[in-house]
This record gives structure tokens, sequence and C-alpha cells, in this order.
């Protein structure tokens, strides 16, 4: 069983009936929806004509919603509905990042997501959604798509439909007959600063990137808006999180790169531990419900690269302050002579595996978040784990000399990454929304900073590298930590920068 929408815009007049059905019926805040009318307008004058569609949820077959979410939050239930439980929802904001057609809003009263639900409350009380009981023209066919009996079920054999981003290949639920194809998709359509009846939602304030210049004939005239949910909180925690990794990466290497005496005995775990709190504090911090972050461990999905990422954080956290308990009881190896176990040096090791699963498990969750093309490049998991060992050398590079290894692996570090940066610009975008979103890079904003990117992945990447060389140049001995730090400094800023822009960048084509 599978009950969908088939929306018949031969009928369609662009009441909005359906959106005030819709916001009666749930208790809609005001500014969102879950379903909503977007006016298309294309031609040139005299000849132009109006069109409409109606968009919501999809009640995908294949719901990365229901995947992403890291509380089952969102369940897709036996009759094919995408439900949602908003009491167990924790704010965070996976599922609208997972979701290809902007169908999900946060309530901000509530701290809490919400979507199109097809009225699950009418539909076990053999009732119809509001939108279709309200609509004057009969326009919205609702019924069970798996019923070969079913009105909905003999209209898509009778006529051609479309779907909304079939590329995504999340088997949408929600046909459109007789629409106008530019209005389903997201972006070829102009938009002016000002729709019908009001200004256009300031919620994106990045001016349309030259290169993917619209359609010059048709111009989105009304629609909703949709925020940027996920900002500078997620950007701070890959950094963060890449200096914990990165520093138990170099740990089981220490004495070889030149680290010495406490530096190298306990500063490798000193470094993962205070920087995966940090970690986890911007996690936790950046939810809506934060009181509800411990819901993550009693009711986790173990689908969700959010749970899985949460456990792979703990076992880090564990393996770490291990090591370092074991190195203070002097558990090791080393001039002491004291290694009748060397728990210490084997939790070494354990800790820079699991480093890497801590660098490179982002990957895997950009990978589930299906409505940001730009987030899910092929070499992202190999390029987090070169800004891993980039944050991990930036940490130590200011306690030792130019005569030791670490300078050199940082410059290694830093060159790769450069060079990942200029393949990602490089690499042809097989979706419309991934080209859109790379366009937006740069002219991504941070506040009223609009070169994020450019200064993160251009300035900030030659800076380091030229710091780094002086330094290891320098005949001045007081004058070489002073260049690594600098060094150390400008990279960690530049990657964030980076990171940010990236992050953002990805959320600014429109899904809708």
């Amino acid at each position: 069983m599978q009950y969908g929408f088939l929306l018949d815009h031969r009928k369609c007049i662009g009441c909005h009936a359906c959106t005030v059905a819709c916001k009666s019926e749930n208790d809609v805040p005001l500014g969102n929806f879950r379903t909503w009318v977007k006016y298309t307008e294309k031609g040139t004058f005299p000849a132009v004509k109006r069109h409409f569609s109606v968009l919501r949820c999809n009640h995908c077959t294949k719901a990365p919603c229901v995947t992403i979410c890291p509380v089952n939050a969102l369940e897709k239930r036996n009759d094919g509905i995408v439900d949602i439980d908003r009491d167990a929802c924790i704010g965070c904001r996976a599922c609208m990042q997972g979701c290809p057609y902007d169908a999900i809003y946060l309530n901000e009263d509530l701290g809490a997501v919400e979507k199109c639900h097809y009225c699950a409350h009418r539909v076990e009380k053999r009732l119809e959604p509001a939108c279709v009981v309200v609509c004057p023209e009969q326009a919205i066919v609702s019924g069970d798509l798996h019923d070969p009996t079913s009105r909905i079920s003999k209209m898509l054999k009778e006529h051609p439909t479309l779907v909304r981003r079939p590329e995504q290949n999340t088997g949408p639920n929600v046909h459109y007959l007789d629409v106008l194809p530019d209005a389903l998709e997201p972006g070829v359509a102009e938009r002016p600063p000002t729709y019908l009846w009001s200004e256009r939602p300031n919620t994106k304030p990045e001016p349309w990137p030259e290169e993917i210049a619209p359609r010059p004939t048709v111009r989105t005239v009304l629609d909703a808006g949709h925020k940027v949910e996920w900002g500078w909180q997620v950007a701070a925690y890959l950094v963060t999180k890449g200096i914990a990794a990165g520093a138990a990466l170099l740990a089981p290497f220490g004495a070889a790169l030149g680290l010495q005496g406490n530096v190298r005995d306990f500063g490798p775990e000193l470094v993962a531990l205070v920087f995966l709190g940090i970690t986890t504090f911007l996690l936790v911090e950046d939810l809506k419900r934060p009181k509800k972050f411990l819901t993550l461990l009693t009711r986790g999905n173990p689908k969700s690269w959010l749970v899985r990422g949460a456990w792979i954080l703990m076992a880090f956290g564990g393996t770490t302050t291990v090591a370092l308990g074991a190195r203070w009881l002097g558990l090791h190896g080393g001039e002491s002579g004291v290694n009748w176990l060397g728990v210490a040096d084997a939790f070494r090791w354990i800790d820079a595996l699991l480093a890497l699963a801590v660098a490179g498990y982002t990957a895997f969750l950009f990978q589930q978040c299906e409505g940001r093309d730009l987030w899910q490049g092929k070499r992202l998991l190999p390029h987090l784990l070169v800004q891993a060992l980039l944050c991990g050398s930036a940490a130590f590079l200011p306690f030792v000399d130019r005569t030791n290894e670490l300078p050199i692996w940082f410059g290694i570090a830093l060159i790769l990454h450069g060079l990942f940066v200029a393949l990602d610009e490089k690499r042809p975008h097989h979706t419309e929304n991934a080209r859109q979103a790379a366009a937006f890079l740069k002219v991504a904003r941070m506040g009223s900073f609009a070169k994020a990117y450019v200064v993160g992945s251009r300035l900030l990447v030659a800076l380091p590298g030229a710091f780094v060389a002086l330094g290891a140049l320098s005949r001045v001995g007081s004058l070489q930590p002073v260049l690594y730090v600098l060094a150390a400094l400008t990279a960690l800023t530049g990657l964030f920068l980076y990171k940010y822009a990236f992050v953002r960048a990805g959320q600014l084509p429109p899904n809708s």
C-alpha cells in the first residue's frame, strides 16, 4: 500500500485553498508551509502565461529523511505515509538536508521539524486529507497508488505525469499532470526581488551567480522561502573534529616527527580530548532541543550516520582516555624501560585507527544529505583524511624546530588540501543542484563577509605555506616559533572559512 497524490494542473486555479486548509488543520506557524502554491510565468510580453504548481512532501518510497533522522522521529508507515513524531525530534535538522524537495520546515516555537503527513489523523478515520476536501476544482487527487481500482491509479494509467527531481532516485509519490516542467526544476527560473504581493524572503541574500544564469523567459513570481539551517557551528565542528583526529593520527609517530618531552608523551591525547569535547559541545549547541541529545543513544537510528558518528566519537574518546591514563601510569616503552604491558603504545595505535573513522565518517553523513549534491563528491572521504593530517600537524607545529619532519608533513598536507580544492573546482557536476551549489561557493556569505571561500581556499592556503617555509629557512631562532604559530593559525582559519563556504553553498540552491 502506498498513499500518494496526483496534482491535476489542468484544473488548478492557484487559489491557495489547499495551503490555507493545511495551515488550519495542522496549526502551521506563520511563515511556514506544509504545502504551498508556486507561481511561475513563462513568455515575453504580451504573450505571457502564469502557471501554478502545488509543492509538498513526496512521501518517498525510499525516503532519505527517514534514513538520516538520528532518533527515528520520522517513519515510513505501512500505508506509505512518511509521518513525524515531533515530540521525539531533537532539532538537528538533518532531515532538512536529506530532503531533495524543501518539504520540511522547522517549527521555531517547538524546536522540532514538521511536514505534510498526508493528514494521517484524518486518513486513519477514513477521511481524505484537508487539502483534497477543500479544493474547489478537485485538482488534488489522493489514494492508494498500489490499488489498480483507485481513481488515482486509473488517472496515472491514462495520463503521462511528471515527478520532482527524479534524478535523486527517492521514488516520489506525488505526481504532476500537465504542469509546466520549468516549474519543477529548481533554480532555472528568474527570481525577481519582489513577488506578486510581497518582498521576496531575504533568507538567502547571496546574489545569483552569473555562470548559472536562469532562463530569461521563465520567472518565479511567488514561492515560499527556505532558510539555511546549518551554519558556522557545523564548519567549526568539522575543524575541531579534524584537530582531534589529526592529533591521534600523529601520536604513534610523535618522536619521529620531532615531538619531545611531555608534548610527545601526553600532548596528542590531551589535544584529542580537548577538541573532542569542543566538537561535542558544538554538536549539542547546534540542536534546537539540546536537552534531548542523549536520545541519540536511547532511541538512536542505526542507519543514520549521525548516530554512527556518535558511536565512533564515544569509542574514540574512550580509547584516548585509556591511552592517556596508561601513559600517566608509565605503562609504555621508552628510556625508563617500563614496557611490560605497553598499554599506552597499543592504545595509541588503536586510537589512530579510530581517528581515521572520526575524520572520515562525515563523508558518509553528507552522502545521506540527498538534498545537497555538492556535499556528495567521491573525493570527500580522502579530502577529510588529508584535512585531519593538516589539522593535527598544525596543532603541534609550534613545538618543533626546522630540523624535524613535522613541518614537512604539514606542507605536504597543505599541498594535498589545495590540490583537492582545485580538483573539486574542475570536476563536472552531474546534477543541476550540484552545479548551482558549486557556483554559489564564491558568493557564500559569512554575515557581510562575502569572500569566505576565496580567502579560505586561496590566500589562507598560500600564507601558511609561506610562513612554514620562512620558518624552515630562518636563521633567527626566536623567529621560527612565531612563524610556525602563524602558519598553524592561518591554516586552521583558512580551513574553517573553506568549510563554512562549502557547508553554506550546498544549502543555497533551491530544492523547490
